[in-house]
């Protein structure tokens, strides 16, 4: 069985790809390990206990970091809501945080299990560079980092070249794509088609299992921000797709090897990553000595659709 850390920023886009790894009975959940980012730190920590509650999971929930690596933290509460989960008065956990901090625990669970580890980061890449600084040496064990992140090759939701989770602490971005062991990278770009859950998936949620239910309350806020900005009826989910590409394989139809490099000098370009190719680089670009990331470029929208919904509307998850 594969072995997962998620470290989120627990949002309602970040609860349905927690979903997906506490329901599959394919993963083991060693964690999940909290930054903040779309909420405050505590904030995301309930939301994710609340989230494992309602998927009848027992995986323990560390905090890590809260500010990124050099900056200040911004609260944005516009897209998921106050309490990042729509602010439905829906969270109310029974269990706590861990004692033990989220980069003792991933250190820990990395030296135990050599090339086992796949860390899911699905918010800013705090946690991930602050155990890097930590021990290197046993973070370069991880089996795979698989990220949420960066436009891929849209536009960013930031700022026109930079998506949120990199543009909140581009400098632990930047040192984990400089780690050397295999990222793939699910961009934003790969969910402002119609991937996500319409109007009918929706409201199957809504008469469905305690899980769906859960999540169609939770993304109640994301659902009116898509209405009043893009005028569509649709929860769009970037953390689930990065989710389903770690834990779905035939889920990705195309996908690019790429030199990943970070911009982190402040300005205007703040946060962009820019792909250098493999197979598309010339003489006047820059030396490119290392492809360091996958890039996804295409997904099966209608498999996403089909498993995730098959798993949601099925009651108790693991134990079906």
């Amino acid at each position: 069985m594969r072995k997962f850390i998620v470290d989120t920023d627990t949002a309602s886009d970040d609860a349905a790809a927690l979903m997906i790894a506490a329901l599959s009975k394919e993963i083991e959940l060693l964690g999940v390990t909290i930054v903040a980012g779309n909420v405050g730190l505590r904030q995301a920590a309930d939301n994710a206990l609340m989230t494992l509650e309602v998927c009848g999971s027992e995986a323990p929930v560390y905090l890590g970091a809260k500010r990124p690596l050099f900056r200040e933290r911004h609260d944005t509460i516009s897209v998921h809501g106050k309490d990042g989960m729509g602010d439905c008065d829906i969270i109310h956990p029974k269990r706590s945080p861990e004692v033990k901090r989220a980069v003792e625990f991933i250190l820990e669970q990395v030296e135990h299990y050599p090339n086992e580890v796949e860390l899911i980061v699905l918010g800013p890449a705090t946690n991930i560079a602050l155990a890097i600084l930590t021990d290197r040496e046993i973070m370069s064990k991880v089996k795979h980092i698989w990220s949420m992140g960066t436009p891929g090759f849209g536009f960013g939701n930031a700022t026109p070249v930079s998506e949120f989770n990199v543009f909140i602490d581009a400098e632990a971005y930047a040192l984990m794509l400089d780690l050397g062991i295999p990222v793939t990278i699910a961009g934003f770009d790969l969910c402002t088609g119609d991937i996500g859950l319409d109007r009918y998936e929706l409201s199957y949620l809504a008469h469905g299992s305690k899980p769906a239910q859960f999540l169609e309350r939770a993304t109640s806020k994301l659902l009116k921000f898509n209405l009043d900005t893009r005028g569509v009826h649709l929860v769009d989910l970037p953390d689930a797709i990065a989710m389903a590409a770690a834990v779905w394989p035939e889920f990705v139809q195309d996908k690019v090897a790429c030199h990943c490099y970070c911009c982190t000098e402040p300005g205007h370009a703040y946060g962009q990553v820019i792909f250098y190719q493999k197979g598309r680089t010339y003489e006047a670009m820059p030396e490119i000595s290392r492809f360091n990331a996958q890039v996804i470029k295409k997904v099966d929208e209608k498999l996403f659709t089909e498993r995730f919904m098959d798993l949601l509307m099925i009651e108790g998850g693991k134990e079906a």
